[in-house]
């Protein structure tokens, strides 16, 4: 069966302090997208969505980085639903889909495989985490204790047949929809989980990029 990533790289670099977007930032003197990019190396076809204006700085940064891994571009949309569903539109010729943030540039490959060993018809397979702290449900100004037993955290890549995915962001844009096993949810399919990574961390604050520098020099 041939294989697929999407990766969504539409982020900013708010949180940074920076105005170069977070999957530009470097790590060990190479953009994150980069890395990223090269956990799924093996699989037949990897997209990538990132906003129009990005493009030539793009083609700039693989050119000065000799970066010759095979990829095609995609224009992102307005937010990450949108995001996903122009690169779902532009997938030509693959059985299975992951779709993977591009600003978790960590994720093993034991992982992507796993992911794609259990996917099934009708079944999306999501990598999750349990909490390992307390946490709490606000409402209204006011929070109580929740039992953290119930509760685990979600990561990607979140890995689908295609044409059943492609299928689910046909439905229009609702608040509800988190992530890629939300809307393949919606459209009546089921999720099942395998156990996600510690080093998958997203990259969102300054001290990720030096903390995935670490998880990277230990693979």
């Amino acid at each position: 069966m041939k294989t697929t990533a999407l990766i969504v790289a539409g982020g900013s670099g708010i949180r940074f302090n920076n105005n170069t977007p977070k999957q530009f930032l470097l790590i060990d003197n190479k953009p994150v997208l980069m890395h990223t990019i090269e956990r799924f190396c093996q699989l037949d076809n990897i997209y990538v969505v990132i906003p129009k204006s990005h493009f030539d700085h793009w083609h700039h940064l693989c050119e000065s980085n000799n970066f010759n891994i095979k990829h095609t571009l995609v224009e992102g949309g307005e937010n990450r639903f949108d995001s996903v569903k122009n690169g779902l539109k532009k997938i030509t010729n693959t059985d299975i889909v992951l779709i993977h943030d591009g600003v978790r540039p960590c994720v093993s490959k034991q992982l992507i495989n796993n992911l794609i060993n259990n996917v099934e018809q009708g079944l999306g397979v999501i990598p999750t985490l349990p909490l390992t702290e307390s946490i709490r449900f606000i409402e209204n100004k006011k929070s109580k204790n929740v039992l953290r037993k119930n509760y685990i955290s979600v990561q990607t890549p979140q890995c689908f047949r295609y044409e059943e995915i492609n299928k689910a962001y046909s439905q229009d844009y609702c608040d509800s929809y988190t992530d890629d096993a939300s809307v393949f949810e919606a459209f009546g399919n089921k999720i099942i989980t395998v156990d996600g990574e510690n080093q998958n961390i997203k990259i969102t604050f300054p001290v990720d990029l030096k903390i995935a520098s670490d998880f990277l020099r230990l693979q």
